[in-house]
């Protein structure tokens, strides 16, 4: 992948889905069989949710569309639902997930990175409403804990991770609380990587896959770091619970724009991984249009 992202595990199909933001396509692999599939999209997808009436929705750049996964060609595959909410020149969806009542929460990257004019989008039965703008300029690590009190959401440009009380019934977050921050030094010996995407699991404890870290971080909920994976990519990019008892963790991980250096000391850059882990993820919501 050059930026591989979004790892989307369907408990009913068995599969798992992702994408490449920067080769425009949706992946798909059924693990059991091998078999894999890849639609090339019209603009740049960037998250996935399952559809409750099948298929996929896909946030790309230019909007949501329905990606129908049992049809032959992207021509009769994609329908849009709703368009992109914001300059798309300047501006694409990133990293979503969807909640316990079934919206589908979409934060945006604001690619100049001169202000932090992120914003943050809710797709509720074909509608799309702003949520909060600003304060962040790269959104990501959206993840519920299992009792669906409480929204995790990291801004990877701040090095920061959030968690807001959540109310399932009204769709709103508030009460923003900073749950970790990182050292945003890039030349300290000890740096470790910024948050991008993230899982929460059945325990409530919130995955973090570190970027430029070439590690994963498992929190508690009180903030205590329960453990660390090291990984043989330096830019892991977002995680995955799937297999048949939740407890194969998918990471997906960038290559592209990276050092020469680098790609030589991680030759999986830009691979899908997997292992085994002791706690089960959760199965993720569907998105009810």
């Amino acid at each position: 992948m050059l930026v591989g992202e979004c790892p989307l595990w369907h408990a009913g199909e068995q599969t798992l889905y992702w994408v490449d933001i920067g080769g425009f396509t949706v992946h798909a692999l059924h693990p059991a069989s091998g078999a894999h599939r890849e639609w090339r999209m019209a603009s740049e997808p960037a998250a996935l949710a399952i559809h409750a009436g099948g298929g996929l929705v896909v946030a790309t750049r230019a909007g949501f569309v329905h990606l129908d996964t049992g049809s032959g060609t992207v021509a009769d595959a994609v329908a849009d639902i709703a368009p992109a909410p914001y300059d798309t020149a300047t501006t694409r969806f990133n990293d979503g997930r969807v909640d316990a009542a079934g919206r589908f929460w979409v934060g945006t990257i604001y690619e100049p990175r001169d202000r932090q004019a992120a914003q943050m989008f809710c797709l509720e039965k074909g509608v799309v409403s702003l949520k909060w703008s600003g304060g962040m300029m790269n959104s990501n690590g959206l993840g519920f804990t299992p009792d669906g009190q409480a929204m995790y959401h990291a801004d990877t440009a701040s090095h920061r991770i959030d968690r807001y009380r959540f109310d399932v019934a009204g769709g709103e977050a508030k009460a923003r609380e900073t749950f970790q921050l990182f050292s945003a030094d890039k030349k300290a010996d000890d740096y470790g990587g910024r948050p991008d995407g993230a899982a929460v699991d059945s325990e409530g404890a919130y995955w973090c896959a570190m970027f430029e870290g070439a590690r994963l971080l498992r929190f508690a909920a009180s903030g205590e770091l329960l453990r660390e994976v090291k990984l043989p990519v330096k830019c892991p990019t977002m995680i995955a619970f799937g297999g048949d008892d939740l407890r194969t963790l998918y990471v997906t991980s960038a290559s592209h724009g990276r050092p020469e250096a680098e790609r030589e000391r991680y030759p999986l850059n830009g691979c899908v991984l997997s292992m085994k882990v002791d706690v089960a993820g959760r199965e993720e919501y569907a998105y009810q249009p």
